[in-house]
Parts: structure tokens; sequence; C-alpha cells
């Protein structure tokens, strides 16, 4: 709720308390100045006991009001009986002084919140007899005239009230829908965050997959062969009385150890973004670029667009990982003499760009493992697909590569 509604919901809270006593006290004042609309004292005595009585009866109600706090002003039995009361009391009062016909327009104030249902109507037509009974001339009515005025009078009170009383329901079952709408809303967007964390999760527990078969590959495509050349080395070595042989097959045994041990260090180190633990997404992929160019000697870019958001941590490793995918890629095929990278943060996605000037290459003309099950192309665009993103690739022979992966922009969780 706004402001604004706040303020005018306690300005119709103040009406309804104190409305009631203001009418009264004018009434009373007009009845003392038009006393001679009364008959004797009796009536006089029976208009101050009525007004005595609707004082008690006005600060017992309101006096209750915090005992239907927690329904706010809906109808209830209780708001129908001090209707009726409140009704009876001024429908006698404007019988003694017509003038107690501003009490009785009580009624058209509150009927809505008193009254349950259709018979709020009827509690518009009571008030609406006692007001047109006194713009008549007073009750009780005599003559011809005075019954076709009051006729008129009544139908055209009601008439009024009933409208205004329509159109007010009207815009209370619109204020209804739409705030079922807004909580509709709501849960809807409760439901699709609890959604987005739980794809979220699948796509950590898909990646987790993919970095094993990944170092699994990698351990049968490195590791595992450089420990059988060592062990055919040591073999030789063991075999032969040759002093100068045995030491070049150590001094082999010994280079593939290295070797092996430098390709054991790559992939743990490329089994979590280390690049990510102390820097956002845009220094990582700057400093991977940065090292990368001078490691292979190719002129490296690397350029941020739009404004830079904090990202999730399983959209951020994903870019990064394809980052350096495909800058391994480039540094084993491309042959390029220039490659630029460009992270673009566009609304509600981020586009990772990267681009060379190599030889290229036919995406159709891919070898079978690369198509159908590599960790190059085919893993970078699962990457991107395991956080509901998408990778295009653009080349062709001669005219360098452009690959493009974008995913959702997914903010990080405070």
């Amino acid at each position: 709720m706004t402001v604004v509604d706040t303020q005018i919901e306690r300005r119709l809270e103040q009406l309804h308390i104190w409305g009631p006593y203001a009418l009264l006290g004018v009434s009373t004042v007009l009845a003392v100045v038009s006393a001679d609309l009364m008959d004797g004292p009796d009536e006089w005595y029976t208009a101050g006991s009525l007004v005595g009585a609707a004082i008690v009866l006005q600060m017992w109600w309101h006096g209750t009001r915090h005992r239907r706090a927690d329904r706010g002003r809906s109808p209830s039995p209780a708001g129908t009986v001090y209707y009726g009361v409140r009704w009876a009391i001024a429908f006698v009062l404007t019988w003694i002084n017509p003038f107690f016909a501003f009490y009785a327009a009580t009624g058209y104030m509150d009927a809505d919140e008193l009254i349950p249902g259709l018979w709020r109507r009827l509690g518009l037509f009571a008030s609406a007899v006692i007001v047109a009974g006194a713009q008549v001339g007073g009750l009780p009515v005599h003559s011809t005239g005075q019954w076709l005025g009051f006729t008129g009078l009544l139908f055209v009170n009601f008439g009024l009230q009933a409208f205004v009383a329509h159109i007010t329901e009207q815009e209370e079952q619109r204020s209804r829908e739409r705030a079922e709408t807004i909580e509709a809303l709501r849960a809807a967007l409760d439901e699709n965050a609890a959604l987005h964390a739980q794809l979220l999760v699948q796509a950590r527990e898909a990646g987790v997959s993919d970095e094993r078969r990944r170092l699994a590959a990698e351990i049968h495509d490195t590791l595992a062969q450089g420990l059988t050349g060592i062990i055919a080395q040591l073999q030789v070595v063991v075999n032969t009385s040759d002093e100068n042989q045995a030491r070049d097959h150590v001094h082999r045994a010994m280079d593939l150890a290295r070797h092996s041990l430098g390709e054991a260090r790559r992939s743990v180190h490329n089994l979590a973004p280390v690049a990510l633990e102390h820097d956002g997404l845009p220094q990582a992929l700057k400093n991977t670029v940065t090292d990368w160019g001078e490691r292979t000697g190719i002129r490296a870019e690397f350029t941020v667009a739009g404004a830079t958001e904090q990202l999730h941590d399983e959209i951020a490793a994903t870019l990064l990982r394809i980052a350096q995918e495909a800058l391994s890629n480039a540094s084993r095929h491309a042959r390029a003499g220039r490659l630029g990278v460009t992270l673009t943060f566009l609304g509600d996605e981020v586009i990772l760009d990267i681009r060379d000037d190599g030889v290229g290459f036919d995406p159709l003309a891919l070898p079978p493992r690369t198509r159908s099950g590599g960790f190059g192309l085919d893993g970078m665009r699962a990457r991107a697909e395991r956080v509901a993103g998408s990778l295009t690739v653009e080349s062709e022979p001669g005219h360098g590569t452009a690959l493009s992966a974008r995913v959702p922009l997914v903010r990080h969780e405070q």
C-alpha cells in the first residue's frame, strides 16, 4: 500500500469515527433553533434521551474498533445490528423534528461497511425513507401532495445512493482483482526464481559431470600416455648395458615426467575457475586474454561494453570456461596474428564475442569426434546451453573465425 493509499484510509477512518458525532451535533443545534416544530416538553425529553442514546451507541461502537482491526471494515452481524439501532434512533428523532434527518443521513456513509451483500440496499432504502420524509416536511405524511412528493423524493434519494453504491462496489471489485493479479504475479516471480535457482543447481551438477569427463579424457590423452612413455624408457634403461644409451633414455623419461606434471597441473587448474576467486568476470577475462597473448605472441585485445554487472558464479564460470577453450583452440589451430575478445552487458543477457584473423575452417567439415562430443566447439556449446544460453560460430577457410556466446544476465546472489 502506497503512502497516498494510507492517507486515504486514515481519513476515511476519521470520517467514520467523527462523522456521526458531527451530523448528530448539527441536527441537535437545528432542532433547538426550530423549537416550534416540537410539541411540548415530552418530545423535548424524548429527543434529549435519544440524543444521549445515540452518543452512547457511537462511543460503544467506535470503542470496539480495535477488536475489528483484523477484519478491517468488512461487514459483520454486529455492524448490521449497530446500523439498525442507529436507524431506529434516527427515525424517531426525525419524526419528532425533521432536522434530525442530517443524523439519519449517516446511513449513507457506511452501509457498505456495516451491512453484507444485497442487504445494504435495504439499509440505504431505509435511510432514504427518513431523509425523504424530512424533505417533505416531516413524518407522518398527511396529504396526497405530500405522499406524491415523498414517493418521488424517496426514489430519487434511493436511486442516487444505490448508483453510488454500485460504482463503489465495482471499484472495490477492480481493486481486489488488481490485488489478486499483483499477488499472482508475485507468486509467479517467486516460482520463476525458484525454478531458475533449480536450473542453476542442475547446471552446476552438469558442469561437474562435464569437468569429470574432461579430466578423464585429458588423463587418458596426456597423463596416461606420458606415464606409458616413461615406463617404456625406463624399461630400455633396465635392459641395456650401454651407459650412454641408458642416460639418453633416463633424460627422455625425465622430460616426459616434466611434461606430464605440467599437463596434470593444467588439468587441475582448469577444473575450477581459480581466476574468479578474487576478481569479477571482466577482470578475469582481461587477465586471461593478456596472459594468453604474452604466451603465444599473438596480439590480443579485451573490451567491455555496457554497464558492468556482478554475475552469478555459474554464469561467470561458464563464460570464462568458454573463453579459455576458445583461446586454446585459437592457439592450436587458428595461426592468427590478432585476436579480440569483447564482453557485452546488454539488458537481460551477456554476450561474449571472440574473433581472430586466422586461417578459419569449415564448421561442417570438422572431425566426427569434435562434432559429436569432443571438448572443442561442442563442449563450449554444451556449457552455454546448460545455463539457458547459446553459442554460434561463423568461420570459413582463409577468413578467420568469430565465436559468440549469449547467456542470461543473472546477477550475483547477495
